[in-house]
């Protein structure tokens, strides 16, 4: 069934089916990295009961501890382990020894345990030690090993890379991997994730390309927030966000090598809640707004990247605790969701909806009873408010918030939540009439940028009315499109 696209007046039932489409479309996943360099975290039973309050169904390990393997059985809970790098010479060397470790590490534990991936080493090219050599020998040596006990097909083989594997990432149309690698281990690493129906797992931060480069990359871009966008010189795409163009010059990397076929796992990514002076970006308001908008982002359907509209990327966020003896500078430390006292760093949902949803497919809801990650620019950190006695979350009364439109959600999605904001929502969509003052310019996401701000205003800026499933977002700075001002309500 066909439905009409006109601006204004789309009918309700059309509007509807969209919504209804959109509840049940496949969505990535996002989980957690557990990483244990810390002298003060609570025990794996704990951290368990951690992720299940908190809606959190996947996560990945830096090793394969036998008392965390344990906690997490019967949990349901989807988790990567992994072989650290000091052992991939003897993986690499003897396929005895990689037996062993898949047998005692893995099939002892599955299926109660619910591991779907090995992990084999951990960003192999960026260690001193010089491991690369073993690399693919000794993943091959792990898949053989989950063949003959019949579980590869449960468990894939994968090894995360960081983006220092790309000579060339700038624009993301002329990614490549870097000529030391291509033949000696991308080329049989992508053909062996090709034969066995794994993924290539990557670690990307853009707060590390924001910091070296903050006199030119906008804040907003790299954590998605409203921006004018950045155009590839090379294909003429226009990229939104800074992660998606650091993933899609990984695809385009894999492309020139003839490997369109396999997926990509965001395996790692972050923002630090804090940092030393001289590390720009780092800091509390500003890692809510990136982990945020990505996990809103990713579960409502829309973490395909302008070359890759399609992919449901599954991404783990860096990192479940604060860890206090990783080196290096304060930040190191500082990517942590939680304290390991278990409190929350900053306040973000794993689930469309919150906890109090009452489950189902996506929907736009008033009362969620959370904040709004990413609700704040890049200046202090922002006041969480606190619930009323009604389970209403409302914005500070003491300042200035609008509700904008999300580019990139596409125009689809826009349209109908702009006709959602207009019909059912009640927005005070008069301006944006033809002939009105908010008529021009005449695009679908100006649109909605008023509508939103109108719904968002109207409903007293309750926490939860500047959503509409990732296609808004909250800004504390007047927006202005065209000759339109937009009401603010306070």
């Amino acid at each position: 069934m066909l439905c009409p696209s006109q601006s204004m007046g789309l009918p309700l039932f059309c509007s509807l089916l969209l919504l209804l489409l959109f509840s049940y479309s496949e969505a990535g996943g996002v989980g957690v990295n557990y990483g244990r360099v810390a002298n003060n975290l609570p025990p794996a039973t704990k951290v368990v009961e951690l992720l299940k309050s908190n809606d959190i169904d996947r996560v990945k390990l830096y090793d394969a501890d036998p008392s965390v393997l344990r906690a997490l059985a019967g949990t349901g809970i989807k988790v990567v382990v992994t072989i650290p790098n000091e052992i991939l010479a003897a993986t690499a060397a003897r396929s005895g020894f990689a037996f062993a470790w898949v047998q005692r590490n893995v099939a002892a534990y599955y299926p109660s345990t619910q591991i779907e991936a090995i992990a084999v080493g951990n960003e192999v090219f960026v260690d001193t030690r010089n491991f690369t050599a073993f690399l693919v020998p000794a993943m091959q040596n792990v898949h053989a090993a989950l063949s003959r006990l019949r579980l590869d097909s449960a468990v894939k083989v994968c090894s995360p890379i960081a983006l220092t594997a790309l000579q060339a990432s700038y624009p993301p149309s002329a990614g490549s991997f870097r000529s030391d690698l291509t033949e000696p281990v991308m080329r049989p690493m992508l053909e062996l994730l090709r034969t066995t129906g794994s993924y290539l797992m990557v670690n990307a931060y853009p707060f590390f390309a924001y910091e070296a480069n903050a006199d030119v990359i906008s804040l907003d871009y790299a954590l998605f927030r409203p921006n004018e966008g950045v155009v590839d010189s090379g294909n003429g795409l226009r990229y939104y966000s800074l992660l998606d163009a650091q993933i899609d010059a990984v695809f385009a990397a894999m492309s020139a090598l003839k490997y369109d076929d396999i997926k990509i796992v965001i395996s790692e990514t972050g923002w630090p809640s804090k940092g030393d002076s001289n590390e720009t970006g780092a800091g509390a308001a500003n890692a809510a707004a990136y982990n945020g908008n990505l996990v809103r982002r990713v579960l409502s359907g829309n973490a395909g990247t302008p070359l890759r509209p399609q992919a449901d990327l599954n991404v783990y966020v860096f990192a479940l605790f604060n860890e206090n003896q990783k080196p290096g500078p304060t930040s190191e430390r500082n990517y942590g969701l939680f304290y390991p006292d278990e409190g929350k760093v900053y306040d973000i949902e794993f689930t469309l909806g919150g906890s109090n949803s009452g489950g189902g497919g996506l929907r736009w809801e008033e009362d969620r009873g959370r904040p709004n990650g990413g609700s704040k620019g890049s200046g202090s950190p922002p006041t969480l408010p606190q619930p009323s006695s009604s389970g209403t979350v409302r914005a500070s009364s003491t300042g200035e918030s609008w509700c904008v439109a999300n580019a990139m959600v596409g125009k689809t999605r826009l349209q109908a939540a702009l006709d959602f904001a207009c019909g059912e929502g009640g927005a005070d969509c008069r301006p944006i009439q033809p002939g009105a003052a908010c008529y021009e310019p005449d695009t679908v996401e100006a649109h909605a940028a008023y509508a939103f701000n109108s719904y968002y205003q109207k409903k007293g800026r309750a926490i939860g009315t500047c959503d509409f499933e990732g296609a808004a977002y909250l800004v504390s700075q007047s927006p202005k499109i065209g000759r339109c001002a937009f009401p603010s309500g306070v």
